[in-house]
């Protein structure tokens, strides 16, 4: 009866152990998916706010210039009924915003607009955001990824289906294709 007894009491305790063992680990899985999903809705904003800008420099150019063609420009109004991934929409954007200072460049009577002057300021401050998300993100993708790779991080993250995360820049590291980087 003794020896029934400790098994049963040491098969409690393991049961324990094994369950706060889990337990912590999965906490440590769902820590790093809250900052990935928070840093990503983050990134969402900024980048909308960066896309309600520039949608505003391109109509405020199309008043004052009826006759300018630039596909950026064009593709900038477009964007808004169309569904793309935060990724793709910050190469857009990123395209668009140099094509703008490209055209501020060229004409005088746009770079001494006070209402652009205003835009591209209020551009700066989100691109400087954005890259502060974008390299927030990447650092817990990042750890994420190596915690789906160790052991035994590796065996709960294959109980919960856990895979690994692409970066921002939508690079995937678990490939030898070195051409999926893009900038």
């Amino acid at each position: 009866m003794d020896i029934l007894v400790v098994i049963l009491l040491v098969l409690v305790v393991l049961i324990c152990v094994i369950f706060i063992f889990y337990t912590t680990i999965y906490n440590k899985f769902q820590d790093y998916i809250v900052r990935i999903n928070e840093v990503e809705a983050s990134i969402d904003t900024t980048l909308r706010n960066k896309y309600d800008l520039l949608s505003r420099s391109v109509s405020i150019i199309r008043s004052k210039d009826e006759d300018v063609k630039n596909e950026s420009f064009d593709e900038i109004i477009k964007l808004r009924s169309r569904k793309i991934s935060n990724f793709d929409l910050y190469r857009k954007l990123v395209k668009t915003y140099n094509e703008l200072l490209t055209y501020k460049d060229n004409n005088e009577e746009f770079a001494k607009n006070e209402e652009i002057i205003k835009i591209i300021t209020d551009i700066e401050k989100l691109d400087d955001r954005a890259d502060i998300e974008i390299t927030y993100y990447n650092k817990n993708i990042s750890e994420y990824n190596k915690l789906i790779t160790k052991f035994p991080y590796k065996i709960i993250a294959l109980l919960n289906k856990y895979k690994d995360k692409l970066y921002f820049d939508r690079k995937d590291m678990s490939d030898e294709d070195y051409e999926d980087f893009k900038l």
